[in-house]
């Protein structure tokens, strides 16, 4: 089934360093643009993390150090990849979890300002899980009756999520197409930041959700304990954690 869209949708797949969003880099990138007019493009490039990559990182997607030394940083591709996905929805495999909050992070260590919470998520693990319960390469067999080539390759991957989000829609009837409606039914948070380290209650007001001021009020805990704003700036936590709550302190002291 062909996907109705209102907005381009971008399909993207990352191969990483590792799995820690606040420490780790990309190493690949590949993203399969869909148009509302039926146009689709494909964009794979790979980065240097400027850091090792772990060998139990490469056994996975078997990109090694020299095979990215040569290859252009995060940084001085970030405006490009901007420019790409500008107005776009997103889509993936794992995506709300771990690619988008990943990606978050390399843009702002960039400097490049985008938004990525003014777009609709799209997580096709989600789907499969509450409907079948399998990885992507069984995802891949189960709804499009092949076997999955290159599995752990960024372009395999992100051209796998696309067929079998296809398949998913004309597999289940009461799966809508459609994007807000695909978006909140694989939104399983109600994160304020990436992390999840910021949520919102019941009220739509955002609240702490760790440590000693798990459900208090951001505004008051920054009110009752000015030191604690300064402690999470200096602390290992993640660039878009601490950008939220810059834009909250803000916001409340314009008030």
């Amino acid at each position: 089934m062909k996907l109705n869209l209102k907005n381009p949708m971008v399909f993207f797949d990352l191969e990483t360093t590792g799995t820690n969003i606040v420490s780790d880099r990309i190493v690949e990138i590949s993203y399969h643009k869909v148009s509302p007019n039926g146009k689709e493009e494909t964009k794979t490039m790979r980065v240097n993390p400027e850091m090792p990559i772990p060998a139990e990182s490469s056994a996975i997607h078997g990109i090694t150090d020299a095979d990215v030394a040569s290859c252009p940083t995060f940084k001085s591709v970030a405006k490009e990849i901007a420019h790409d996905i500008e107005g776009c929805d997103l889509a993936g495999y794992n995506s709300n979890r771990f690619d988008i909050p990943l990606l978050a992070e390399e843009f702002l260590r960039a400097d490049v300002d985008i938004d990525l919470m003014k777009r609709k998520f799209v997580d096709v693990q989600v789907i499969f899980h509450k409907m079948e319960q399998r990885t992507l390469s069984a995802a891949y067999k189960f709804y499009c009756e092949k076997e999955l080539e290159g599995a752990h390759g960024a372009k395999a991957d992100t051209l796998a999520t696309y067929e079998v989000l296809q398949s998913q829609l004309d597999r289940y009837p009461d799966l809508k197409n459609d994007v807000d409606f695909l978006s909140k039914f694989t939104t399983q948070s109600n994160n304020v930041d990436f992390a999840g380290r910021i949520v919102y209650n019941d009220k739509g007001e955002e609240v702490i959700n760790f440590g000693k001021y798990k459900g208090k009020k951001v505004t008051d805990v920054l009110n009752s304990d000015p030191g604690y704003y300064g402690w999470i700036m200096n602390s290992d936590f993640s660039l878009h954690t601490k950008k939220v709550l810059t834009n909250i302190k803000l916001r409340d002291f314009k008030k």
